[in-house]
């Protein structure tokens, strides 16, 4: 068990009262905020009738989720203005380590594969063992490749790669490679397998994925950081995303980095010691880990049932239940991923979490859990609630306008300026942590030339705003249908590996993918043309994404366009203009520097 009799470390101090009342301002913001806006709502749609009664209800179902993301990036903005040091200011273990204490534990990084081409895992993990190598504390670290695959091509060509990779690295920092023929308990219990096999041997482990690139001196920073502080049993680092030439990742990445940032420092500001996991580039204590996060598994059968999916934020919940603290490293710049190269596969990835998520449902009334922990889990199923709610909204005002030729549910149709300005709001609020953070970059000089100077920038923000407004409803409408076919139908998603590399879509597989999107964006608008063209800029700004669905599709996957978007600089980011992957170092360099 965790020893309390010592003083109270630096965190825990900081639980009490700060922590506390920081959850509290946070609480109150968000509820005034809700309350005002449904005022407001009640001003654009009155409750008169069922239709109204039946929008505000709607709307009111997807407040949460977007109201705790406005308040997430302006606490975020303020920290990054204000704040002498943000990252202290939410995360003040980091104050802990000067950066040169000696590495004296022991950790095993655990490269988590499952039908993945070897040869982009070596490529990733090549730098970080040459780099341990070269920092002279490789005999800390042991590299395990374990892998859950069952594809016999993959399996065969990950036995001579790795073996290759082995054979050629293994003298600088152990490399071990095992491949479960039974992959029980999915990604969880590859892990799981691990720790009852080696983790023993080691006090730490970091996680990784097929996809991810941490270097060595943020991994070495991870390590000192857990030696610094028995209490902490998750660190998280902040993922971003690796440069790309597909113009589908450039556009969804660039926003992404920007929300990313203002959110992660807000979220951390108020969330402390109960903070996120997200299964990859993070570092966690073997012993409570293997001791105390065991995933139950859930009963009855069906989709919802079996085995936990989406396992990461139940293994923080459990961590922190026993007495270990959780806490999310919101530093830029030292832990990437590649995101999906088209819209079907981030789709595909999409409904994949939303399937995991919704699984949280059964687990929020686990017994022991602090309340905030609760609130995590609440928050993973609020990320995919609100879809079909949104869709809801647009259906009935669709229903209305067939019915009545008019619609008392739509805010732009509000006799007075009340819909518009909710409209406004709404869109403020949903872009808060974009708009925090790019703000942040044009306030700095380095942070602008980063980003390939201010033109650049703004143009790549508008770009991206239209890419937004265009993936949104698409996304929306996805999650909608797969929770109908979650619940209803009760049929849930395969976990196949994912394309990461790039490659066009063809129309035939958007059009095959994407014909209902297709259909409805085409319906709501052609109702709305029919019956209130005066509402046709509200119709488009909540379908136009919809109708168009099939090619966004196809073009943002065209090889050709994503060329064109890197030359000339669309979607850029800080990691273009300072590559993020060194020359690996020689062997003979490494021989010659250890002589």
């Amino acid at each position: 068990m965790l020893d309390r009799s010592g003083a109270p470390t630096m965190s825990t101090a900081l639980r009490s009262p700060t922590l506390s009342g920081r959850r509290m301002l946070v609480l109150a913001l968000i509820g005034c905020t809700m309350a005002g806006l449904l005022r407001l709502a009640s001003a654009a749609v009155p409750p008169a009738d069922a239709g109204s009664v039946a929008f505000l209800a709607l709307y009111a179902v997807t407040l949460p989720w977007t109201v705790i993301g406005f308040w997430n990036a302006a606490i975020g903005f303020l920290l990054m203005c204000g704040a002498r040091d943000p990252v202290a200011a939410v995360n003040p273990l980091v104050t802990t380590i000067r950066g040169d204490e000696p590495i004296r534990m022991r950790t095993a990084v655990l490269m988590c594969v499952r039908n993945e081409e070897p040869g982009p895992v070596v490529r990733n993990l090549r730098p970080l063992v040459e780099g341990l190598a070269a920092a002279r504390v490789a005999d800390r670290f042991h590299l395990y490749l374990i892998s859950d695959s069952n594809d016999p091509e993959i399996v065969a060509a990950e036995e001579q790669r790795y073996g290759e990779f082995a054979a050629s690295h293994g003298d600088l920092v152990a490399i071990s490679y095992r491949r479960r023929t039974v992959n029980t308990g999915f990604k969880a219990g590859n892990i799981r397998d691990f720790c009852e096999r080696w983790g023993a041997e080691f006090d730490f482990a970091v996680t990784l994925d097929a996809d991810s690139l941490i270097l060595a001196e943020p991994m070495l920073r991870l390590v000192r950081l857990m030696q610094a502080n028995p209490t902490l049993g998750i660190l998280q680092t902040l993922v971003i995303g690796k440069p790309s030439d597909s113009a589908f990742t450039r556009l969804f990445q660039f926003g992404m980095r920007l929300g990313m940032r203002s959110y992660t420092l807000g979220s951390a500001w108020w969330q402390g010691d109960c903070g996120p996991y997200w299964g990859h580039n993070a570092i966690l204590r073997i012993e409570p880990f293997a001791a105390q996060c065991g995933l139950p598994v859930l009963p009855g059968e069906g989709p919802l049932g079996g085995h936990i999916l989406s396992h990461d934020q139940v293994e923080a919940a459990l961590m922190r239940r026993a007495g270990y603290e959780v806490r999310v490293l919101p530093v830029e710049g030292e832990s990437w991923e590649e995101n999906p190269p088209t819209l079907l596969e981030y789709m595909r990835r999409d409904l994949r979490w939303c399937h995991g998520n919704m699984q949280y449902w059964r687990l929020l009334g686990l017994p022991g859990l602090k309340p905030i922990s609760r609130v995590q889990l609440a928050l993973a199923i609020l990320m995919y609630v609100g879809a079909p709610a949104w869709m809801a909204m647009l259906a009935l005002g669709v229903v209305e306008f067939a019915l009545h030729g008019t619609s008392a549910v739509s805010p732009v149709h509000a006799a007075s300026g009340a819909g518009k300005a909710l409209l406004a709001i709404m869109l403020l609020m949903i872009f808060a942590p974009k708009v925090a953070s790019g703000l942040d970059v044009l306030l700095g000089r380095e942070a602008r030339q980063s980003y390939g100077g201010a033109a650049l920038f703004l143009t790549n923000l508008a770009a991206e705003f239209l890419f937004s407004l265009l993936l949104s409803p698409i996304m929306a409408l996805s999650q909608t249908m797969f929770l109908v076919r979650l619940f209803v139908l009760r049929r849930g998603g395969a976990w196949n590996s994912q394309m990461r590399e790039r490659h066009a879509v063809p129309w035939s597989r958007a059009l095959r993918d994407l014909w209902p999107h297709a259909l409805v964006g085409c319906l709501f608008l052609g109702v709305v043309a029919a019956t209130r063209p005066d509402a046709i800029g509200f119709a488009l700004l909540t379908a136009a994404g919809l109708a168009l669905s099939v090619p966004f599709a196809v073009m943002t996957a065209e090889p050709a366009i994503g060329a064109m978007f890197s030359r000339w600089g669309i979607g850029r980011i800080p990691e273009e203009t300072a590559p993020v992957e060194p020359e690996p170092l020689a062997l003979s360099d490494l021989e010659t520097e250890a002589t």
